[in-house]
C-alpha cells in the first residue's frame, strides 16, 4: 500500500503544477527525491550512553538505522579529534520519505510551541528547502520522559525543480505551513 501522501501527489499536485506553470508534462514538474535528517553531537558523541539513545530517537523517528557521522578535521577551539563521533544522519527515500513528510507537516510542526509557520527564505539557488528544528521531542514516537536532553535537528529537503518558485509551489501544496506575507 503506498502512502497517502504519495497518492495525492500522484493524482492532484503533479496535474495541478502542470497547469500551473504550463509544463509540456507531468514529469517536467518539481518532485521531491531525497529528505537528509542531522543531528550534531558536539562533545556528546564520545558518551556511548547518549550516542545510543541518540540513535534509539532517530530510528524511531525516521523508521530507519541512522550512519554515525565523523568530524573531519580536528580544532582545538572546539575541542574536536579527527575520526570521532560528530552526529546522526539519515537519509529518507520513496515511501519511507513521504510517510515522514506526512508526519512532519500533520503531526510534529503542529506540535512546536509557539508555532507561526516556516519561513520561506530556506530555498537554495538549486530550489532545495532546509530547516531546523529545535526539540526532536516533538515527533511522537519519542519518549518526553525517556529523552535526557533535547535535541535540534535539521532537514533538508531535496527537490527537483528549476527554480525557487516551483519547490515554493509544490511544498505549499503539500500542505507546508509556510508564514504569509502579511502575518508576524
Amino acid at each position: 500500500m503506498s502512502p497517502r501522501l504519495k497518492d495525492l501527489y500522484i493524482k492532484e499536485i503533479q496535474p495541478a503544477l502542470k497547469t500551473q506553470f504550463g509544463f509540456k508534462n507531468i514529469y517536467m514538474g518539481p518532485k521531491i527525491e531525497k529528505i537528509i535528517l542531522n543531528m550534531g553531537l558536539g562533545l556528546d558523541g564520545n558518551d556511548s550512553k547518549i550516542m545510543k539513545t541518540c540513535l534509539e530517537d532517530m530510528a524511531k523517528i525516521t523508521g530507519q538505522k541512522p550512519v554515525i557521522t565523523k568530524f573531519k578535521k580536528s580544532v582545538a577551539n572546539f575541542k574536536t579529534r579527527k575520526g570521532s563521533n560528530a552526529g546522526l544522519k539519515v537519509t529518507l527515500r520513496k515511501d519511507k520519505m513521504y510517510e515522514f513528510l506526512d508526519r512532519l507537516v500533520n503531526i510534529a510542526l503542529p506540535r512546536i510551541k509557539d508555532f507561526r509557520g516556516l519561513s520561506s527564505k530556506g530555498f537554495d539557488k538549486f530550489g532545495n528547502y532546509s530547516f531546523g528544528v529545535k526539540e526532536h521531542i516533538i515527533f511522537p514516537e519519542v519518549s518526553f520522559d525517556r529523552a535526557d536532553k533535547v535535541r535540534g535537528l535539521d532537514i533538508i529537503i531535496v527537490i527537483s525543480s528549476r527554480n525557487k518558485d516551483h519547490s515554493f509551489a509544490l511544498l505549499e501544496k503539500l500542505n507546508f505551513p509556510f508564514i504569509k506575507k502579511g502575518d508576524n
